[in-house]
């Protein structure tokens, strides 16, 4: 033990500081170290070696990888230097084989490198020759001849090279000498040779020591005790046919097979001739266990496992021994050779672990590292890798059964987000055995799809005077990412050009898309609301699409009819005058209202609350027009006061009253007569002032209605491009979906009213009235208002340049027309 030590202290220091060597030939790196050498110690830097800085060794995590399941091996990230992590045993590493190599794989990440560095063991003289029996019998005829050999038990060390076992000597003696051969495969075999007669009855012990001797420097030695009894004479010995036996025998034989049958002779008779066969005293263990020798017949079966991996060829010694007294023995070898068979199937080794791989990876993408290896040898060694067909990656060869797993095509991780990639790894022997290892890929998402919408466009319909922060819709996008770019939030946005953006009207939940008002809408100013809702992921960079939700105020009955006509201005009671010679039917006066609401609730009735003769007056429940319901007598009082109540059609309902005072006086005539009665010659002062009411009416009128001819003119051409016209005497809502034009008509009766109301999506609307005139029975059109500053004249000038020949439509760019038509 302090002999190995010795020489260990020695082979160490000596190949630190003078055989520490490295060299590079292509992609290989090769270093050589000896055995046992201390923990810690460094072998090369081998980041400098294969052209890395010291500091691209931890952020792209350099790593050694070992076929051998001991890592020996280690990198100081800070040197960049390998380093040992434990003594290596070459004996046990590399028994018996003159060369030892072990090959390591360096794997480097970010990106994925492999490099091939081998490091070769040399070889201390760390174990002496060793004799498996330390003190041996061995038995001689007296009547030996001079020159008879005996083998003896050879010497095993676990050196090799120059370290392994050099020479015999033998001990001084007389009549014995050390003869040692030398077989084909290297081996040397001592053999004792008798070298004189021998003479029991002089001395019948012999006591030799035998010395095997190593080639190390210093040399070690091991002993053995050859104790020789001298016997009387059986004086013809066993011979075999064969000084050595050879055979051949198929690896996986199965346990009973003959392999082959040895045969000695003696020329003795009797028990002096009768041979029985033993294997040799010094036949090492695993022969013992893979083979029999039948003591009587001489043949050799298997009784144990034949591997050509483990052992390719077997050498004993066999004796053949008589019964005679002193027994004698001749002795041959046997050397049998194991033939490969295909038994071993390819191992598939991962030398790197599969790596996730982004959908956007470009072809040749590195994604796993591969080994392949069989451990049977020639065309059953020879190993095939491919993959199943399929899938987007193909193998990249390497160096000596090396493959790189990389991307043969585009990835798409929504069609397919992970890959169990089969590879298959077939021999050459006959018959081929294949293995299949299943990879499994994983692909990594990339924000590469925009978020979708359920609609492009959403329409949301809310009263007027609605409450603010209450819950309106809920607008939903997906994204068929995943993780953070399938994480969407939603946004307003203002994209409108006008002083007031949508984000003031509206607030959007960022999380659900759930939109909600943030202010009380008034149907009489805004009637369309178009808000641009947009929903972004989070993906880098991000990606996002938009919809539209188009949000409709609905009207509520919240205004009361406001009396136009008679003027209450200047008090509360309007003063209207007829003459007591009125007859049935007699217009006195026309009560004019309107409604700032739309629709039925703009719809409104006239009624006689109250009167100071009830049966002298009556009011039509549509025109408002107060006739007389019979003629005037000279017993009506002269003063009448009227009560009419105006109420509209919606619920609750919303009313308002006017009184009139009417004056009954004789001689009274009507600057204006009833249509249906002829024109009174008034006096010459009355009747300048009835002309100049009559053109001015009659200037009004014409302007009014030639407004409204031009209208309906327009209407006509638009309605010979299409299949109608814009303005439709029916009961329903006209909505051009191009133009965002509404009309509301209705057909109970004469048309008396139209309500046009127009405005970009964002501004406050603007509403044109038209009226009959007060004092008429027929369809004289009146203007009565603009509902905003907008001067009318403009807006008809902008309307009317914006009328296209193939359809009517009230829109110029952003602004959108309604035109409420109502026939009472």
């Amino acid at each position: 033990m302090r002999r190995k030590e010795n020489g260990e202290f020695i082979w160490a220091t000596r190949w630190l500081f003078v055989s520490l060597l490295w060299n590079t030939v292509g992609a290989l790196t090769r270093y050589t170290i000896p055995e046992e050498l201390k923990e810690g110690s460094a072998i090369g830097n081998i980041a400098k070696d294969l052209g890395f800085d010291v500091s691209d060794i931890a952020n792209r995590n350099l790593r050694i990888a070992s076929e051998n399941s001991m890592q020996y091996f280690s990198v100081d990230s800070e040197k960049g230097e390998l380093v040992m992590n434990s003594r290596i045993d070459r004996e046990s590493l590399c028994p018996q084989s003159v060369s030892c190599i072990l090959p390591l794989q360096v794997i480097i990440e970010n990106t994925l490198q492999l490099f091939r560095v081998e490091i070769e063991i040399q070889d201390i003289n760390d174990n002496a020759p060793i004799f498996q029996t330390t003190d041996g019998v061995l038995e001689i005829a007296e009547s030996i001849t001079p020159g008879d050999r005996f083998p003896l038990e050879s010497a095993e060390d676990l050196d090799v090279g120059r370290n392994s076992l050099k020479s015999y000597s033998l001990s001084n003696n007389e009549c014995f000498r050390l003869n040692v051969k030398t077989l084909g495969d290297g081996r040397k075999v001592p053999e004792l040779v008798v070298d004189k007669p021998l003479d029991r009855e002089k001395k019948s012990v012999h006591k030799l020591i035998l010395t095997a001797v190593d080639g190390g420097e210093p040399a070690k030695s091991g002993t053995t005790i050859i104790r020789i009894n001298v016997l009387d004479s059986n004086d013809n010995a066993p011979k075999f046919d064969l000084p050595t036996y050879k055979a051949s025998l198929r690896e996986g034989a199965p346990v009973g097979s003959s392999v082959l049958t040895i045969k000695a002779t003696d020329l003795d008779e009797g028990d002096n001739g009768e041979i029985q066969y033993f294997l040799g005293v010094h036949t090492p263990e695993p022969v013992r266990k893979c083979f029999a020798l039948n003591p009587d017949t001489g043949e050799i079966t298997v009784i144990g496992n034949i591997d050509y991996e483990s052992t390719k060829s077997y050498r004993f010694d066999v004796s053949a021994k008589d019964k005679g007294n002193p027994e004698l023995m001749g002795h041959s070898s046997v050397h049998i050779n194991i033939i490969d068979e295909n038994d071993n199937s390819p191992e598939i080794i991962l030398t790197s672990s599969p790596s996730p791989v982004p959908e956007n990876a470009s072809v040749g993408t590195v994604v796993a590292l591969i080994n392949v290896k069989d451990l049977d040898f020639d065309a059953n060694g020879k190993v095939n890798v491919n993959i199943s067909p399929g899938f987007p990656f193909t193998l990249k060869p390497s160096f000596d059964n090396h493959y790189s797993l990389v991307t043969d095509s585009s990835l798409d991780r929504e069609v397919n987000a992970e890959y169990n990639i089969e590879i298959i790894a077939t021999d050459s022997g006959v018959p081929p055995l294949k293995t299949i290892k299943t990879i499994n890929v994983k692909v990594l998402d990339v924000n590469d799809n925009p978020p979708k919408f359920s609609q492009l466009s959403y329409n949301v319909y809310i009263n007027e005077n609605n409450v603010a922060g209450v819950s309106l819709f809920s607008v939903s996008a997906s994204d068929i990412d995943r993780d953070k770019n399938a994480l969407l939030t939603y946004s307003v946005l203002d994209l409108s050009s006008n002083q007031v953006p949508p984000s003031s009207y509206f607030y959007i939940n960022s999380e659900n898309g759930t939109i909600y008002s943030m202010s009380s809408f008034d149907y009489e100013k805004m009637q369309l609301i178009s808000v641009i809702v947009q929903a972004k992921d989070h993906g880098s960079p991000p990606l996002s699409s938009n919809a539209t939700v188009h949000v409709f105020i609905l009207d509520r009955n919240d205004n009361a009819p406001v009396i136009i006509y008679p003027s209450t201005s200047m008090g509360s009671v309007t003063h209207q005058r007829m003459p007591r010679s009125a007859k049935v039917g007699h217009l006195v006066t026309k009560v004019t209202a309107v409604d700032a609401d739309s629709g039925h609730n703009a719809w409104l009735f006239y009624r006689l609350a109250e009167a100071t003769d009830a049966s002298l007056f009556s009011v039509n429940l549509h025109t408002g027009e107060v006739r007389t319901k019979r003629a005037v007598s000279e017993h009506d009082d002269s003063s009448q006061r009227l009560l009419i109540e105006i109420k509209d059609n919606a619920e609750p309902i919303q009313s308002n009253t006017v009184t009139v005072d009417i004056l009954i006086e004789d001689g009274f005539h009507e600057p204006i007569s009833d249509h249906r009665e002829k024109t009174i010659e008034p006096n010459k002062k009355s009747g300048k002032i009835t002309l100049y009411l009559i053109i001015s009416l009659a200037s009004v009128s014409l302007l009014c209605l030639l407004t409204f001819f031009i209208l309906l003119v327009k209407c006509a051409r638009g309605s010979r491009g299409g299949s109608s016209c814009c303005i439709r005497r029916t009961n329903s809502e006209y909505k051009n979906p191009n133009r965002n034009l509404q009309i509301q008509l209705n057909t109970d009766g004469p048309i008396k009213y139209v309500e046009v109301l127009g405005g970009d999506m964002m501004s406050q609307s603007q509403s044109f009235g038209s009226y009959l005139s007060p004092m008429s029975e027929f369809s004289d059109l009146t203007l009565v208002k603009p509902s905003s500053t907008t001067n009318f004249t403009d807006t008809l000038n902008v309307l009317d340049a914006s009328l296209p020949d193939s359809a009517w439509t009230f829109e110029s760019q952003q602004t959108h027309i309604y035109i409420y038509i109502y026939i009472l």
